[in-house]
């Protein structure tokens, strides 16, 4: 059923119809499908499964980075599905994925005590990770360390407000879901995130990418105009 709608979207009597593109695929749709706890419309890639995030990072890593173009040793927490195959395939890349529980990932590894010497990797991905974790301090602590200087690490969370509001004592997932929009997440980030990321150590750029490629672009892949992403380095 899955690849008959895709087949439908794609087929030739929608295709001088096609209003957005995936840029990790390349598939070429009507629409995308609509993805999320309160269902975001345009969200998911009928094609390969990227969401918002995972496109915005792949043109940035490809666009912004040496990430595809110089020999790199690469820590990936929380791997995504269509980013861990790609990756794992790039022969530049000697690839580590790692997750404490998910059975995409190469490593079982704990964010917060990562199994691995200092200054070990030339680039790192966490996106959408550290609203999961309890001690979000312990663990960019932990990626700073695993870091070699001169590296770089790309750390992206939802930023929803202007100052990050968390509570320990909120614990059940009904409520962390009332309070903190979904039952694992533990916090809300703020644009004070930044503030976070440096405490542990990095030097953090704040770079505007999303809004720089302008609206026809953003509309086309799908992207959230208004999302930073945070490019630190050691």
């Amino acid at each position: 059923m899955f690849k008959k709608v895709i087949s439908l979207l794609r087929g030739a009597s929608f295709f001088q119809f096609t209003k957005f593109e995936c840029p990790i695929c390349l598939g070429r749709f009507r629409r995308f499908f609509p993805y999320g706890i309160s269902p975001r419309q345009n969200a998911l890639c009928p094609q390969c499964g990227s969401l918002e995030r995972h496109r915005l990072l792949w043109l940035y890593l490809r666009n912004k980075t040496n990430f595809f173009s110089h020999s790199l040793r690469v820590l990936h927490f929380a791997p995504e599905r269509v980013l861990n195959k790609i990756f794992g395939q790039c022969q530049n890349i000697d690839y580590v994925s790692a997750d404490i529980s998910s059975p995409l990932a190469k490593v079982k590894m704990d964010i917060t005590d990562i199994a691995a010497l200092d200054n070990s990797f030339d680039a790192i991905l966490c996106i959408h990770v550290l609203e999961h974790v309890v001690e979000d301090q312990k663990a960019m602590r932990e990626l700073f360390r695993v870091l070699k200087p001169g590296g770089w690490a790309i750390l992206q969370v939802p930023v929803l407000r202007e100052k990050t509001f968390e509570d320990p004592t909120v614990v059940l997932p009904e409520d962390r879901e009332r309070i903190f929009g979904q039952k694992d997440h533990v916090r809300i980030y703020g644009r004070d995130y930044s503030e976070r990321l440096e405490k542990a150590g990095f030097a953090v750029r704040v770079d505007s990418y999303s809004r720089s490629l302008g609206q026809s672009q953003v509309k086309k892949y799908c992207l959230f105009a208004s999302e930073d992403t945070y490019f630190c380095t050691k």
